[in-house]
């Protein structure tokens, strides 16, 4: 039977129609806490809220319930499969998408971004690049963002020559490989040359599908499905790979960056449309796009080529692309995609927060400032930046506001006089310093008066922005 009409296979409902109660009714309903809820009910719905996943119900992975585990399996199944790439703690998961807008429900699996190697590179230079890819890292609000995969493409066409290449970056990164190359023959002996990898074949076409396929097979990896601007051989390709016996695919319709551009978003949309309003399966799979297309562009300047490739990644990226490769390593080419990733990314139900308590910053002792702020993620990150760059020496209590900012916590009432009152006692500050005064943000200066109140603390208003925090210390701060 084909898999493209499998009925195991074919989900029917989208996640916004999934109730609590489908959910629940497949669960083993013993309520004994072990996923940290307090029954099964509560479990379903964190589960089709995407707060939980199915393995954090232990019972639900025993032989008793099996059938239960498939048929919930099947239920929560996305409309967009998942396809994982490479092995151990750096493979990548592409795809595994719910829903075409990210109001609907949280996007899953962050974009991949893969940056090029090639074959006619000597060894020392694709060292130093691989080497560079793998050290390229930047901190956001608290977490590290990096780059992802290598894509090595064949130049040369030479079978020899590729594995050779091949060889070189698998020994020199544990990151997922993308082996590019149209021809079987070269990427045979790409595959050989890293066995053990799972590395994407990039990638079958109209006139390749089944020595690509063969190879897939036979190595247990991830194929490519590659049909420039013809979305019809597209499905017709997947269609023949998948009653072949090939089921982890990823689909690339083609990427141009110049006057296509138009053409390549539209192909986009249309599949991701099709796969998560119509649940098309022969369009259920991750996407893949080049924005490294961009050089072949006829521009002279490097930097005009580097812009491009820049602007189409962010677009592709917002039209569903689950995969990029990339060929540009500066900066501010990367950084914008990896910030719009994560942002993109994040629960948009839940903003990026950190975790409540006292901060500690240099060496503070029983006389040092004590201020206080909210656990959203930016407000903290940026408060502690201006700490730090000025070397002071003090306590900072987080408050769990829900990851609201200072001025939203307060319109909000989660940032209030009680619950700066309760901050103060449940981390025992007034063991900490010989003195009771606090520095709340000038954001939230109506809240003194009231806070002096609830805490019977001293209230100092400081400045509305970090930035101020140095220069206040100096001018107010007569702790001796």
């Amino acid at each position: 039977m084909s898999n493209a009409a499998s009925p195991e296979t074919t989900r029917k409902k989208s996640i916004q129609k999934i109730s609590p109660i489908d959910v629940y009714k497949l669960l083993p309903k013993t309520n004994c806490g072990e996923c940290g809820e307090a029954n099964c009910m509560a479990f379903a719905t964190r589960l089709v809220n995407g707060e939980l996943v199915m393995r954090d119900c232990p019972p639900l992975h025993t032989p008793e319930y099996k059938k239960a585990h498939e048929a919930l399996s099947l239920l929560m199944a996305p409309p967009v499969r998942a396809v994982v790439i490479g092995t151990g703690d750096t493979a990548i998961t592409a795809g595994g998408k719910y829903v075409l807008w990210r109001h609907e429900f949280t996007y899953h699996n962050p974009t991949p971004i893969a940056i090029d190697v090639h074959d006619m590179m000597s060894k020392n230079e694709l060292r130093e690049r691989v080497a560079a890819i793998g050290a390229f890292s930047y901190n956001y609000i608290g977490r590290k963002l990096e780059l992802n995969a290598v894509a090595i493409r064949s130049v040369s066409k030479d079978p020899s020559t590729f594995a050779d290449t091949v060889k070189t970056v698998a020994g020199a990164t544990p990151l997922p490989l993308i082996l590019c190359a149209l021809d079987p023959a070269v990427m045979e002996a790409g595959l050989l040359a890293a066995p053990d990898r799972r590395p994407l074949i990039y990638a079958a076409m109209e006139e390749s599908w089944k020595a690509m396929a063969d190879l897939a097979l036979a190595h247990n990896a991830p194929l490519a499905v590659f049909a420039p601007g013809d979305l019809a051989l597209l499905r017709s390709l997947v269609r023949t790979l998948l009653e072949y016996g090939v089921s982890d695919l990823v689909l690339d319709p083609g990427t141009c960056a110049d006057d296509g551009l138009a053409e390549t978003l539209s192909n986009f949309t249309k599949i991701r449309s099709l796969a998560c309003r119509q649940f098309d399966e022969l369009f259920a799979f991750p996407l893949l796009g080049v924005p490294m297309t961009a050089w072949t562009g006829g521009e002279i300047s490097e930097d005009v080529l580097k812009w491009k490739e820049a602007t189409v990644a962010s677009m592709l990226m917002s039209r569903y692309a689950d995969l990029l490769i990339m060929h540009s390593m500066d900066g501010w080419v990367l950084l914008p995609q990896l910030i719009w990733r994560f942002n993109l990314y994040t629960d948009p139900r839940k903003p990026v927060s950190v975790e409540a308590g006292v901060k500690s910053f240099g060496r503070p002792d029983k006389k040092s400032p004590v201020l206080i702020t909210t656990n959203y993620a930016l407000t903290y990150f940026t408060v502690e930046s201006d700490i730090k760059a000025a070397n002071l020496d003090c306590y900072l209590i987080v408050v769990d506001t829900g990851g609201l900012s200072v001025e939203s916590a307060v319109a909000g009432r989660y940032f209030t006089a009680e619950s700066i009152a309760g901050a103060l006692k449940e981390y025992a500050v007034e063991n900490l310093v010989d003195h009771t005064t606090l520095i709340i943000p000038g954001l939230s200066a109506r809240l003194s008066g009231e806070t002096e109140e609830a805490s019977g603390w001293k209230i100092l208003v400081g400045p509305k922005d970090s930035s101020g925090i140095p220069q206040f210390l100096r001018e107010r701060w007569h702790m001796a």
